[in-house]
């Protein structure tokens, strides 16, 4: 696929550490494109990093790797004809989130400076350009394919085409409507909450505990796994509450005061700022819900729905003026599906897999326009609520058909077009650009014809 240099781009700015094995490879050049070299070590080094991700390639690494390192390079050669950049703040937020990823999965910045075998600052040196490379290889290939436009019609003829056998199955998909209550937190559990951050501010100040061990102890943030590290961002990544204070701090190690924001209360330590971005640690707690404030909204929410049932006002009314929860309130209950991976992205419709598995649970067995009980649940944000949700609708799974699965095929259409947009333009490149194999390494199955003259 045209995608597989963006996957060896991500491997090359992510593993750069691959094999000290590596440094007693005769290193050599084995392909030319234009102006752009790729050595044996290169191939070696990524053949590697897949074998150990458990990646499979689609025919002989050392011919399917090479070319399209050559493919990206033809993209890289013409970005530079026609002076294609990235700006440098998008390439250091790419960066930053990719070293971020990396230390809550080692435990620690340390940790992680130990299995790379080099300083962080050397180590985001080198992702960084490879970062700038993948990321002017998607400029430009947006560049080539353009704004692909596609009319219904254009959807059902590329449908009519489609041998039978070859119709994507789709699963099962749902509409759920939501509404959601969050019980009251009592003033005596605030009151704790605040009491214990202040205590851990005392004991920071003093030099009895650093900030970090106490976050590793009892933050109730993924963070904690890193002492409480967020990792550089913007004022923008965070919430409003948390922004206004965190980027306020001057003096590294000092502790903020109390803030509160929808995920709990928090107590922020600036590490270091760079620019209008900046390295914080935090520490939250988050308000427990006793059982009797968790039943009292639940029994708010059984009158609701019972009343809902009786036809006194609708599930769409009681979702834009009681529900808790914003991101649905003002779409009249209905959940939208967030998850960039999905076909169904954007979009009302959810495969269960996709819905939060507590609703998923509530969902399985109820038949389209049924309001469920009330049910607690965690929500994204780790608040515990109870909901009550209605099965809008279903629709079970089934071969892909215009009338239901539109959104999907227009999709997959799109693709077919981008792909065959480009895999044009790559093969007019061989022609005009200057390409030079290695005599050992051109009797290759190679997945495109054209690179051998």
């Amino acid at each position: 696929k045209i995608f597989f240099i963006i996957c060896i781009t991500i491997i090359s700015q992510s593993l750069s550490f691959v094999s000290k094995a590596q440094d007693n490879i005769v290193d050599e050049i084995i392909w030319v494109v234009g102006d752009e070299a790729i050595l044996k070590s290169d191939v070696e080094k990524f053949r590697i990093e897949l074998e150990r991700s458990r990646e499979t390639v689609d025919g002989d690494p050392y011919c399917r790797i090479p070319e399209e390192l050559a493919v990206q390079k033809l993209f890289l050669n013409q970005a530079k004809l026609d002076s294609i950049e990235v700006s440098d703040s998008q390439i250091n937020q790419y960066v930053d989130r990719m070293i971020n990823a990396r230390i809550g999965q080692f435990g620690s910045r340390e940790r992680m400076e130990q299995i790379y075998e080099k300083p962080l600052e050397e180590i985001r040196d080198e992702w960084r350009e490879s970062t700038r490379q993948g990321q002017i290889v998607n400029e430009m290939q947006k560049k080539i394919v353009g704004n692909i436009k596609l009319t219904p019609g254009d959807v059902r003829k590329f449908y009519s085409k489609l041998p039978q056998d070859s119709l994507p199955f789709i699963p099962t998909t749902v509409e759920v409507q939501i509404i959601t209550i969050e019980p009251k937190i009592s003033v005596a559990e605030t009151e704790r909450i605040k009491g214990r951050l202040r205590e851990f501010t005392d004991q920071v100040n003093k030099g009895e505990r650093e900030f970090s061990t106490l976050a590793r102890l009892w933050s109730e943030d993924e963070s904690s796994k890193v002492g409480g590290e967020l990792g550089f961002k913007g004022k923008g990544e965070f919430v409003p509450e948390f922004s206004a204070v965190a980027f306020a701090l001057n003096e590294p190690k000092k502790v903020s005061k109390i803030v509160e924001t929808e995920y709990g209360y928090h107590i922020i330590q600036l590490i270091e700022k760079r620019g209008d971005r900046a390295n914080f640690r935090h520490i939250l707690l988050k308000p427990k819900v006793s059982e009797s404030e968790l039943k009292e909204a639940s029994l708010r929410l059984d009158s609701i729905a019972t009343e809902i049932r009786a036809g006194k006002f609708s599930f769409e009314e009681a979702a834009t003026y009681i529900s808790y929860d914003k991101d649905t309130r003002n779409n009249k209950g209905l959940m939208v599906n967030t998850e960039e991976r999905s076909n169904n992205y954007g979009t009302s419709r959810f495969e269960m897999q996709e819905l939060p598995s507590d609703i998923a649970k509530v969902v399985y067995n109820m038949k389209p326009g049924e309001i469920s009980a009330p049910f607690t649940y965690m929500t994204l944000k780790q608040k515990q609520v109870v909901a009550v949700v209605k099965l809008t609708s279903r629709i079970e799974g089934h071969k892909a058909n215009v009338a239901d699965d539109y959104q999907i095929l227009k999709v997959l259409l799109e693709e077919k077009k981008r792909e065959e947009i480009l895999n044009k333009w790559i093969a007019q490149k061989q022609k005009e650009v200057y390409i030079r194999i290695n005599e050992n390494w051109k009797n290759c199955d190679f997945k495109r014809d054209g690179w051998v003259k």
